[in-house]
Parts: structure tokens; sequence; C-alpha cells
């Protein structure tokens, strides 16, 4: 991968500092998209800011000018509170606005990136079933397959422009330290964890590095083109990812995740629409285009991240 100069956007959150931290480690020039700066200003971490405010749909475009790729992770959180009708359109208009700000900000450089990778979520595929999903699956019809059908709808201009887009569906990103790994250990460790409803459902998952991994794909194979999904080839049903955690962290996983307890904090729809949906999704483009997985299968992975031994 030779050096170059990448714009990250939603570089505070769970995956964009890891992806900076890799690129930065391997000598990359990382550069944040960063709210609530002054244009050309420094944050003092030795790297340039570009400015940006999608909510006012200001961006400083001079200062985009120069970046081979460019990483667009932003948005607002889907699982940490009840989706009212105020907190869906947060959810909604943060991507849809700020990815439609960013690529027409790109197609107005002299120096286009030579590619936009920008975050999805296989949210786009609905409740599916034991249904196998690859990329040219259709989409779902909920929530969350609105969100994301905007969300890369809103990439559009940049194609159009002769960048190469990449919009990558990820999965349940695994991590230790951070995301829906890290609020459900807890309860495992007090022996207090298990299934969700039926335990049927499929889950769709990816370590944290696997993650990274896959985004420094996308920025230098050519070949990778539009929908990616950003999971491992072993996805796994909500009974055997439970099981798994109990087993890697020596607790027993006996009873069910109370449902009405779910549904009193975060809202029947929000639990239904993320933890009860089933989707079986499979990394076709990711496989078929070279990529070598770091953890495949779900027990060292979760290992891996958990730093949990055999």
């Amino acid at each position: 991968m030779p050096l170059m100069r990448v714009l990250v956007s939603g570089m505070g959150g769970l995956i964009g500092t890891a992806l900076a931290a890799s690129l930065r480690g391997d000598g990359h020039d990382v550069v944040r998209l960063r709210r609530g700066v002054v244009p050309g200003a420094d944050a003092g971490t030795g790297t340039g800011v570009v400015a940006w405010d999608p909510g006012a749909g200001t961006i400083d475009g001079a200062a985009l000018e120069g970046f081979d790729a460019v990483v667009h992770l932003a948005g607002a959180g889907i699982g940490d509170r009840r989706w009212s009708d105020e907190r869906k359109r947060e959810i909604l208009e943060s991507r849809t606005r700020g990815t439609s700000l960013l690529a027409g900000a790109l197609v107005g450089t002299d120096r286009r990136p030579a590619v936009l990778v920008s975050a999805s979520a296989i949210g786009i595929y609905g409740d599916r079933g034991d249904e196998r999903l690859t990329e040219e699956s259709p989409p779902g019809d909920d929530f969350m397959a609105r969100v994301c059908r905007e969300w890369e709808a809103a990439t559009e201009p940049a194609a159009a422009a002769g960048v190469r887009v990449v919009t990558l569906r990820s999965g349940l990103v695994l991590a230790g330290h951070g995301g829906a790994l890290a609020r459900m250990v807890p309860p495992f460790r007090l022996g207090l964890g298990g299934r969700t409803g039926s335990g049927r459902q499929w889950m769709s998952w990816i370590s944290l590095p696997d993650e990274v991994g896959v985004i420094r794909h996308a920025i230098t194979e050519a070949a990778v083109v539009g929908p990616l999904n950003a999971v491992s080839p072993s996805p796994v049903t909500n009974r055997e990812l439970t099981a798994t955690l109990a087993r890697v962290l020596r607790r027993p996983s006996r009873l069910p995740t109370p449902l009405p307890a779910l549904y009193a904090r975060y809202g029947r729809e929000l639990v239904e629409g993320l933890l009860l949906v089933s989707q079986r999704v499979e990394p076709e483009k990711l496989i078929s285009t070279g990529y070598r997985f770091r953890h495949p299968d779900l027990e060292p992975a979760l290992r891996s991240v958990l730093d949990r031994p055999a």
C-alpha cells in the first residue's frame, strides 16, 4: 500500500479510531473531517483538520484538495436510545445530509480522490430469516433498510463524477472496548447473559481488526466497487453467539434476556429492529477480491478482542 493522504469522518468513533491508528502506524497521513473547528486549523494532534457542519450544510471545500482516499463513517448512534420520531429523523438526516454534503464537495475539487469508502450497514437487507444474503440481494423495507438505502444513494454524485465509491455494509463489529459487545459483556460476566428472543435469528458479525482490514482493502483494491458486505464468512445464530460468548467468559448462559426490560428501556421498535431481525449475510465480494480474514470464526475472534486465550 503506497503512502496515501486519507480523510476520515467519524474518527472519534470505535471504527474511526482504530482505522486512523492502523493507517498512521504504516506512515499514512490521516486527516480528520471534524465539526467545530476553524477552516484550515490544526487540532494539536500533528495532523490537519478539515472543517464541516452537515447540519448547516457547510464544508471547507478548499481543504478537500489532494486526498488520495476518503473514508466517511460519521452518523448519529443507532442503538443508544429509543427511536422516537425525532430520533429516527436525526439518525436518517445525520447520514444523508453529511454524505450528500461530502460527496457533492468532492465533485467540486480539482483533484478528486480515487476512492470514497462510505459507511452503510447490513440493516439494508431487513429481516430475512434463513435467506443467504449477498451484495446482489434486494433491500428490505423497514426503518433501518430505508436509512441504509438513502444513505448509500447520497454517494451517487461522487460516483457519477468518476470517484470509485464503496458502500460498506457492516455487520455487528466485535470489540472489547466499545460497541455492542462491550455492552453485552457485563451481564454475561455476572452469569445473567443469554439468548435474545428465540435465539434463532442470524447475526452477521466482524471483528474490529477485520473491519479495519476491510476498509483498507476497499481503499486499495480497484476491483471493489459499490456495496461491500463487511462481515465474517461465518454468521451465527443469536443462540450460538451468546453461548460462545458465555463459554469464552467461562460463565453460564441459561436464562434468555428479558425482552420486557429491553422494551421498557429502548422501545419495541428499536429492540425488534436491531436485536430480533435475522440477517444471514455473506461476504461474497470480499472473498472474490482476495480479502483474507484475520478472524473468520467466532470463538477465536471473541477470544482475541476480549483478550481471553483458550
